[in-house]
């Protein structure tokens, strides 16, 4: 197991990644320009409220960010189902961001659980 030393140690962290990678590419084509940012946006905040969470230096701000990420997370799973019932999205698509998204808040949960119980500079993975 490997000691968290870098944001970019942070399973979480780099499944959002990932995932905002997929929401960027699913959502390239599209016109409506609104909903396209509005994911994209909230793709990036996953990954960015973990990363701030992991600057702040203390358990409790960061388990307060690690909520925010995972309600992005949660935000963004609601927003798929427009592009898939307005057909902008095939299921494939739709499946492929919704369990990438799911994955994301389970590793959220888990993560959360760990700060919880533990001092950042002493969790490993």
């Amino acid at each position: 197991m490997n000691k968290i030393t870098k944001l970019e140690d942070i399973e979480a962290w780099q499944d959002a990644r990932i995932m905002a990678k997929t929401v960027y590419g699913i959502t390239e084509p599209w016109k409506d320009f609104s909903l396209k940012d509005q994911m994209r946006r909230a793709a990036i905040s996953v990954m960015s409220n973990i990363a701030e969470g992991y600057a702040r230096g203390g358990n409790k701000e960061f388990v307060h960010f690690m909520f925010i990420s995972k309600a992005s997370a949660s935000e963004l799973q609601s927003h798929l189902y427009l592009p898939s019932d307005l057909s902008y999205i095939s299921q494939d698509n739709f499946k492929t961001a919704y369990e990438q998204l799911d994955k994301v808040q389970r590793k959220l949960s888990a993560f959360i659980k760990v700060l919880r119980n533990n001092a950042i500079n002493s969790i490993t993975l």
